[in-house]
């Protein structure tokens, strides 16, 4: 039985159909996948940027108290520098003069100071 012209396209253009019918109905269920991924991704997203957010926060409150420590440490650097300039400006240089006969003095002061403890604890 052979076919006719008209019946022979027909037949190409049914199998043509079908084939692209196929091919349409694998890519929507690979594109229905891939959304389906996507969006369990951007649950994941959503996720990471609220945390991501929260980290920020903690990050920002980390930064305002070092920033206040660092403002502490500087005004105890320049208390202690102020101090030990007057220490060594108001009263070690006018003293050194004396520290020849006060060190002796301490020295022998202290001996005796650690040897009457001792005698006391029963050394």
């Amino acid at each position: 039985m052979p076919l006719s012209l008209n019946q022979f396209l027909l037949l190409v253009l049914t199998i043509a159909a079908v084939v692209v019918a196929v091919f349409l109905v694998r890519f929507l269920a690979q594109l229905r996948g891939a959304a389906e991924e996507g969006e369990k991704t951007m649950v994941g997203v959503r996720k990471l940027v609220e945390n991501l957010n929260e980290l920020d926060g903690m990050v920002k409150d980390r930064l305002v108290s070092l920033g206040e420590l660092m403002e502490a440490s500087k005004r105890t650097a320049v208390n202690l520098s102020e101090a030990s300039f007057f220490l060594t400006s108001r009263v070690l240089r006018p003293s050194s003069k004396f520290w020849p006969v006060v060190f002796p003095l301490a020295s022998f002061f202290w001996k005796q100071f650690r040897k009457r403890k001792e005698k006391k604890h029963g050394g």
